[in-house]
Parts: C-alpha cells; sequence; structure tokens
C-alpha cells in the first residue's frame, strides 16, 4: 500500500480494501493474545494452515490471527463467521474435524461448544453465550476481527476515520471541547476528566509539549491495557495522534513494562506501518501536522504506574513520584508540558470523535460515562476481559457475566481497583459500578482489575496478600507508605499466625487514616484501602482471629489442623499415600490418624480423602480431638462401603 497523502486518497483505500472483501466469505479467527499462546495458540495455528491447504481451503477461507476475545479461560478460541460460530479449548487434533466439519459442511462440533457449567446447556454461537451476551463491546469489539499487524484489517472496521475528521475538520479546541462533552475520565485509576487535563496541557507555557501513553499495568490479575494494546495497537495509537493535534504535542511516548513482548512487538510494528503510510510522522494525510512515537519499555516496578514516577523513568532516573502542583500538564517531561493518559483511555477517543460525544455520554452514569473494560479474575466460573456500560451492577458481573461461583460455594466478596482498592461484600453486589459509587463504598474503580473471592477466602489474610505486594512495590520515598504500610503488614501477619493483640483494629485503622491522608502518592495513599474495607465489612473475622484464635474460612494455616474423624474413616490409605511428609499414621484396617508435629498444613490429606467417605476435615479455633486408643483402632468395614 502508497503512502496516502490525504483524506481523499485515504477514503478510496478505504474502499477498495472493503470492495475486495467477500462478507459471504468464511473467515476463521484464533485468538492469539498471550493468554492463548499460553494454551498453545501458535500450535493450533500452524495446524490450521496445513489443514487448510491440504483440503485445498487456504484462497477459499479467510485465516486471522487476532488479538484477545476476552474469554482467557476457554482459550484458544476460535471463531468461524459470518456464523459466528465459537469453539473453546481447541487443541491441535481438534483442526482437521473443524476444517472438515464446519468449513466443508457447515456442521457443528458439539464437543467444542461453550457448555453451561450450571445448566449443562450448549451454546454455539459467540454473540449467544452468557460471558459476552452480556457485555457491551465497544472497544475491545474489534479485537476479535481484527489482525494486529494489518492496517487494512483496522481500516476495514472503520479505523483511521476519526483522524482525517480531526485533521481537516476540526480545530484543537473543538476537538477538546468534544472530548470535554464526552465527560471521558481517565480510565488508568484516578478517574480525572480527560478533556480538562488535554486543555490545561494546551494552554500551559512551554514547548515541545508532550503525550505519553501509559502502558506499565501493574495490578495482579489485570491485563486490560496488555491486551488492547496486544490486540488494537492502531486503535491506540489514532487516539494518542488526535490527542496531540488537540493538546499541540509533535512527539509522543508509550511507555510499556517489558513483561508485555507481545504487546511491545505489536505497537512497534504498528508505528512502522503508520510511518510508511503516512499516519505518523511528517505532513500527516497530507495536514500539515508532524508527529513521531517512540516506544519505551520500563523494567516492571509498581510505582511507575504512577504519573509523575513514570516521567522519571522515561528521563532515565530512578521512578520515584514527585510532590504535585506542579502538575505533568504544566510541568511534566523534561520540565515541559506533558500529558499522560492509559491505553483505555486513548483507546475511546477515535469513538468519541467518529461517533459523537451524545452517543457515547448515552452509555452509562450521571457521573461516568462509556464503557469500562474489567480483568474478571478470582473464584468465578468465567474468567477473563469484561467490557461493560458504567452502572452496571456489581451482580451482573459475577453471575450473568462470570457465571457465578464455581463448585456450588458461596460468594463472599468482589475486590475491584488492583492493590489499592477494596473488597466488597454480598450485601453490596446490587451496587452500580462506576467511579463515585465504587469510591463511596471504600474502594475504587482503579485500572479495572476485579477479583471475585469465595467463602474460602479469609479477608484478613487478602489484607495482607496486597499490603505485602503494596509494601515491596513501595518506593520508599516517603514515611507514611514507606513506614505505614510495612507496619500495617505486620500487625496483619500477627493477626493471621493466632498472634494478634487487643488493640490491633484500632491501631490498624489509626496507620491506615495517616498513610491515606498524607502519603505522596496514590500507591501510599491507597495502600489503606484493602485494610480499611475488609475491616469495615469483615471485622467479625479480625475479631475471630484475634480474640478466638480462629480462621472462620478456615485459610490461614497457622490457626488450622486437619483431623481425620475415626467414625468416618474407612482406611482406604488415599490420604497417606498423597501425604508428602508421612504425617498419616495408619495402614489395612486401621484407623488413620493425623501426626500433628509433622503435618505441614499443605491439605494432601483433605483432597485424597473420597467424598464418599469425608473422614479428613479442618479445624479452626479448637483443640484438636485426643487420638483414638490403639486397641480402638481396628476397622468393622460395611459391605460394599469401599
Amino acid at each position: 500500500m502508497p503512502r496516502i497523502n490525504s483524506s481523499a486518497e485515504l477514503e478510496e483505500i478505504r474502499k477498495d480494501i472493503l470492495s475486495s472483501r467477500d462478507p459471504d466469505k468464511p473467515c476463521i479467527t484464533l485468538c492469539s493474545g498471550s493468554a492463548c499462546q499460553a494454551t498453545h495458540c501458535k500450535k493450533v495455528a500452524a495446524a490450521l494452515e496445513q489443514e487448510m491447504e491440504k483440503q485445498g481451503l487456504k484462497d477459499k477461507v479467510h485465516f486471522r490471527k487476532t488479538g484477545c476475545h476476552g474469554f482467557c479461560e476457554k482459550g484458544p478460541i476460535v471463531v468461524i463467521y459470518p456464523e459466528g460460530i465459537c469453539y473453546l479449548q481447541v487443541k491441535p487434533e481438534d483442526i482437521p474435524e473443524i476444517v472438515s466439519q464446519t468449513l466443508m459442511e457447515k456442521k457443528v462440533v458439539e464437543r467444542l461448544v461453550y457448555v453451561d457449567p450450571t445448566t449443562g446447556e450448549k451454546t454455539t454461537f459467540e454473540e449467544e453465550i452468557p460471558f459476552y451476551k452480556n457485555q457491551e463491546r465497544l472497544v475491545l469489539g474489534p479485537n476479535t476481527k481484527i489482525d494486529p499487524k494489518s492496517i487494512e484489517d483496522y481500516i476495514a472496521v472503520g479505523g483511521y476515520q476519526a483522524l482525517p475528521k480531526v485533521l481537516f475538520e476540526m480545530t484543537p479546541e473543538q476537538v477538546i471541547a468534544e472530548v470535554k462533552a464526552a465527560s471521558l475520565r481517565g480510565r488508568g485509576g484516578g478517574g480525572f476528566p480527560a478533556g480538562v487535563k488535554w486543555e490545561a496541557a494546551r494552554n500551559a507555557i512551554g514547548d515541545p509539549k508532550y503525550v505519553i501513553v501509559n502502558c506499565d499495568e501493574g495490578d495482579p490479575g489485570a491485563y486490560m491495557d496488555r491486551s488492547l494494546m496486544e490486540g488494537n495497537p492502531f486503535c491506540v495509537l489514532e487516539g494518542l495522534l488526535i490527542g496531540a493535534y488537540a493538546i499541540g504535542s509533535h512527539e509522543g511516548y508509550i511507555y510499556v513494562r517489558q513483561e508485555y513482548p507481545l504487546a511491545v512487538e505489536n505497537v512497534t510494528f504498528a508505528i512502522k506501518k503508520a510511518e510508511e503510510l503516512g499516519f505518523l510522522g511528517k505532513d500527516i494525510l497530507g495536514s500539515g501536522f508532524d508527529f513521531t512515537i517512540k516506544v519505551h519499555q520500563g523494567a516492571g516496578a509498581f510505582v511507575c504506574g504512577e504519573e509523575t514516577a513514570l516521567i522519571m523513568s522515561l528521563e532515565g532516573k530512578v521512578g520515584e513520584p514527585k510532590a504535585r502542583p506542579p502538575y505533568p500538564a504544566v510541568k511534566g517531561l523534561w520540565g515541559k508540558p506533558t500529558n499522560i493518559n492509559n491505553v483505555e483511555t486513548w483507546a475511546n477517543v477515535p469513538l468519541i470523535i467518529t461517533k459523537g460525544a451524545a452517543v457515547f455520554t448515552s452509555i452509562g452514569t450521571e457521573g461516568s460515562k462509556g464503557t469500562k473494560i474489567f480483568s474478571l479474575v478470582g473464584k468465578v466460573n468465567n474468567t477473563g476481559l469484561v467490557e461493560v456500560p458504567m452502572g452496571v451492577t456489581l451482580r451482573d458481573i459475577v453471575y450473568k457475566i462470570g457465571g457465578g461461583i464455581p463448585g456450588g460455594k458461596k460468594f463472599k466478596a468482589v475486590q475491584t481497583g488492583g492493590p489499592a482498592g477494596g473488597c466488597m461484600p454480598e450485601a453490596l453486589l446490587d451496587m452500580a459500578v462506576d467511579f463515585d459509587q465504587l469510591t463511596k463504598a471504600g474502594s475504587m474503580m482503579g485500572s479495572g482489575g476485579m477479583i471475585v473471592l469465595d467463602e474460602e477466602t479469609c479477608m484478613v489474610d487478602f489484607a495482607r496478600y496486597f499490603l505485602n505486594f503494596l509494601a515491596d512495590e513501595s518506593c520508599g520515598k516517603c514515611t507514611p507508605c514507606r513506614e505505614g504500610v510495612k507496619q500495617m503488614l505486620k500487625i496483619l501477619t500477627r493477626i493471621t499466625k493466632g498472634k494478634g493483640m487487643k488493640d490491633d483494629i484500632e491501631l490498624l485503622e489509626e496507620l491506615a487514616e495517616v498513610a491515606g491522608s498524607s502519603a505522596l502518592c496514590a500507591l501510599g495513599k491507597g495502600a489503606p484501602n484493602p485494610v480499611l474495607s475488609t475491616i469495615r465489612h469483615f471485622r467479625d473475622e479480625y475479631e475471630a482471629h484475634i480474640n478466638g484464635g480462629k480462621c472462620p474460612a478456615y485459610s490461614c494455616k497457622e490457626l488450622i489442623s486437619y483431623y481425620i474423624d475415626p467414625d468416618k474413616c474407612q482406611a482406604c490409605m488415599s490420604c497417606g499415600k498423597k501425604c508428602p511428609t508421612e504425617a498419616i499414621d495408619g495402614g489395612k484396617n486401621l484407623i488413620h490418624m493425623v501426626i500433628q508435629e509433622k503435618c505441614t498444613k499443605c491439605g494432601s490429606c483433605l483432597e485424597a480423602c473420597p467424598a464418599r467417605f469425608g473422614a479428613v476435615r479442618k479445624i479452626s479455633g479448637e483443640p484438636v480431638p485426643a487420638p483414638v486408643p490403639e486397641e480402638a483402632r481396628t476397622i468393622v468395614r460395611k459391605s460394599k462401603q469401599i
């Protein structure tokens, strides 16, 4: 494709691309994001290409290796269009059947379609699978249809419509006004209005001005930005270009952590391709606007997700946050006006320009417009990336999209906002999810991490886990974070070991208040949230640990013991065979017992005990019953029980 020198040339190329594509021609797409690569999608792709060649279908069927489809638990995922037939957990050995049955004979391979874990009902078509059906995938949608290394695919689905509109039909002030009218709030965690941020950078004195894409996504279990950058980098570039034009910037940076090699590869390719075709560089599309982008790989420090620490890292310095003001919009990279937004925020910009602010604001709540992508993980049947309108309830996300809690266990809480977020109990399941409601409930939107917890999760230990993460990731620059988080972690660790003290809860609340009000950056200010939200909603668990030496979730190792009920033990020897420390005393026809001194509390005996016996159980907050006397350990078997 030649360099494009005008918006008219771009439209001609768009028409040529669309006219060359037969919408009725079969198209098979294979999710090739990081999650599916971990489940060997490359082998599936090789098998598919080989089989289509063998069957003479190479020129009769489109094949695209796309970005993340979202339903990561079920990868590799294959979707066949135009029907939309969706196959899950596809293996290379499934390919000959898919090609011969579905591509050639239009038959469905029943064993590869979605099966509801609760009802057993099968669903053939992608759009009817509950996980997808209950989403509104405005930003993630193109991920499933385009090859991230094909700029033609991006143009075919409507890409690069917003850029020429901005360059040839709108002034920078009009662009900013449109983004402000859309009430787009930053998706990176702060939720600050993007249009206001852009306007501040444009009006700031100083030249040059810089724009930055923040792809330093560090929340445990979160990978929204990574998947967008892997699956649709052209969309992020287009949004960045529009923002640069509006702000008056001619140089941009994409800050992405080194742990995201596929994202780095795909966005680097996208930049090169955009430069070749005239979407980047000098005189973009003949408009006279110049803009270049560089990719910078961060070393993976969590604190560098904070904008001032990111700027320090980009300058080649230690990634530490700075006091604000001055804000980066006034004094940022190399002391110049700088605008930073995260990947998802930039990806929303082309949609706003193309569809208009009114369409964008028709979705969501009064204070939070548009959609939000969440990383739904934890104790939930359907894990993956979900995109929903702002204002949807936690219950709908967990149950309609997530499919509920596996194993018939009870829902306990959902943690939102990453390490600095809070835990929402069952009583708040019907709360609308938006920036303001989550903050009122003691949590935060964050970048979009959402971890579902079931009845077997200890909330004290859960808070301890995140404080341990934050203590490790703290840059140590300010005392409230460096020392406050460390002290809260010590107290939580003490409580989970059964050594809690009477005043520990009050001390935790006092430390949390100090750290939250006086820490330098968002990491320290948000660190108290896991502690305060779990105390607020699960105070009884803290009290049980401190006052009764009991973990109600039977999770904290120091507070549990494993015990074999002599009335249920059938001496099958399953537990003894699995125990890694030979802590099971027993033999054939002899009631088994756990030798507590040897037990490491790994739970192998509980897993190994046949469900029909249920002899092994956990004990917490009470003494282990005395061993059965030697003379009473012989089992009188019941017929046909084993």
